[in-house]
Order: structure tokens, then C-alpha cells, then sequence
């Protein structure tokens, strides 16, 4: 299995709720939730995310979930998924694959706005979306309440996206993506924490831990 091919969805990763509500109506409630949500994940320093990811895709038969985790700060960020850690520091990109003993060190262009990397996942959509307002579903009781987002750019591989946003604390508790090729990327939040202490080093590779890796230089 090639997993940086496996785990690069990731970055790519239902009715209307009130139907006396015009579309107008709508897409101003779904702006102003999503607004909400920008304004809480700004005022935390720190973001811990423990989660669930599934990939789908029927016609290839692929159907694949396992769980993962990711530690924010601003830009920066340490993704555990599948066995394969990526380290942001905000100016490379490391992805580390100890199954291959093999790391890759490149850039990541912020301006690619298919590329929903960990640290746009909470925010991506303040840009090249047009949202409307869904369902909502009670998970165990809490609301949680779906915004329909759908890229401008009609050369995007997203067709659309269902972000689900817990009414009560503003945070994002799913992300439904569905690519173009049939490809459906479900990240469900099990766990998030915010502002807790974080070692100092948790964004700086050290290359001196992985001796006899292969090292490969796309930067």
C-alpha cells in the first residue's frame, strides 16, 4: 500500500433543516454559524483532535476507516494517521513512514484550495465556498447542525462537502467530503481539547531520530 497516496485525501477530509426558511434566509443563518465556529477556533492557542477517518469508494471497492490525531497551533501541526506522522512547521512539510523507513520533506502551497490540509480543516471554508443551510441530527444529545458547502471552482475535485458544526459549542464535530471521482472522505471528531500543554519540540523534526531512513527532497 502506498500510504502518502492513502492518507492524501485528507487534505482534499441531505435536506434543508427549515423548510418555511427562503434560500436567502438560509445561506445567511449557514454564514453566520460558520462565522462562529472561525471566531472559536481563533481564540484557542492549541488544538488537540482525536477523530475517526473513513474513505469510501464504491466503484473501487474501497472502504477503509481507522482513527487518528492532530495537534494545532496557528499553522502548524503533528498528524498521526495510518501509521504515518506529518510535521508542519510552518514551512516544511515532513511525512514521515516508518513501515518504509522512508521520509519525505517538501512545501505546501497555502494557495491550493483543494488541499484541506489540518490546519485548514477547521477554517477552510472562509474561502472558495458557497454554503447553505442542512439538516441537523441529535448524536447523543447534542444538536449538531450541517452546512452544505460547494467549491466555486468547477475544475475543484470536491463536488461538495457536509460540514457538521455542534450547535452548542461551536465546534466542528464531522466533515462529509465527496470527491468528483467518487471518493467520500468522513472525518468524525471523538475527541477535542484545546490549550493544553504541548512540548516545546512537537512541531521540529529531527532527523537525527530516524537513522537509515531515506530521506526524499521535493523542496
Amino acid at each position: 500500500m502506498n500510504t502518502l497516496k492513502t492518507i492524501r485525501p485528507l487534505y482534499l477530509v441531505l435536506a434543508v433543516f427549515l423548510s418555511g426558511f427562503t434560500l436567502q434566509a438560509q445561506d445567511g443563518k449557514a454564514k453566520e454559524l460558520l462565522g462562529e465556529v472561525s471566531q472559536k477556533v481563533k481564540s484557542y492557542e492549541h488544538i488537540y483532535i482525536d477523530f475517526k477517518y473513513a474513505l469510501t469508494n464504491e466503484a473501487q471497492g474501497v472502504n477503509q476507516e481507522t482513527r487518528g490525531d492532530v495537534t494545532l497551533m496557528g499553522e502548524k501541526y503533528r498528524l498521526n494517521l495510518m501509521g504515518t506522522t506529518q510535521i508542519y512547521d510552518d514551512e516544511k512539510l515532513y511525512t514521515i513512514v516508518p513501515e518504509d523507513e522512508e521520509i519525505t520533506i517538501s512545501s505546501q502551497n497555502p494557495e491550493d484550495d483543494d488541499a484541506i490540509t489540518p490546519s485548514k480543516m477547521l477554517t477552510f471554508f472562509n474561502e472558495g465556498y458557497t454554503y447553505k443551510w442542512d439538516i441537523d441530527q441529535n448524536v447523543n444529545g447534542r444538536k449538531i447542525q450541517y452546512i452544505k458547502l460547494l467549491p466555486k471552482d468547477s475544475e475543484s475535485e470536491i463536488k461538495e462537502a457536509l460540514l457538521g458544526v455542534d450547535a452548542q459549542t461551536k465546534h466542528i464535530y464531522r466533515l462529509i467530503m465527496s470527491q468528483k471521482n467518487g471518493t467520500k472522505i468522513t472525518i468524525t471528531v471523538n475527541s477535542f481539547k484545546t490549550d493544553q500543554p504541548v512540548a516545546a519540540n512537537l512541531f521540529v523534526f529531527d532527523e537525527k531520530k530516524y537513522p537509515g531512513y531515506y530521506i526524499n527532497r521535493l523542496d
